[in-house]
């Protein structure tokens, strides 16, 4: 499949990856996805905020992990709430 042509793209219905108004997250954005160092699991790399209020202050980066759909797209969950602890990356053999 070749990533830079359109037909090999096809758009969802619904966004991958939306507030979560139950967790505080709103407006999550500008991501980019990484690996852990020992390249086991997929993060995606955001920014959101804690309070819907239109404004692009005040934003937060966050991470957290991801795994896939057995269609093979991407399964991103809800964002998790600021505060909420989550594993470290797995990190690399030593």
């Amino acid at each position: 499949m070749d990533l830079l042509d359109p037909a090999s793209w096809t758009k969802s219905p619904t966004p991958v990856f939306a507030k979560s108004e139950a967790n505080g997250v709103f407006g999550p954005g500008h991501n980019c996805f990484t690996q852990s160092p020992d390249g086991t699991q997929n993060w995606i790399v955001y920014h959101a905020k804690v309070v819907a209020n239109q404004e692009c202050k005040a934003r937060t980066p966050r991470a957290q992990p991801f795994g896939w759909n057995p269609d093979g797209t991407p399964n991103f969950g809800l964002p998790v709430a600021a505060d909420q602890p989550l594993p470290k990356p797995s990190p690399l053999d030593r």
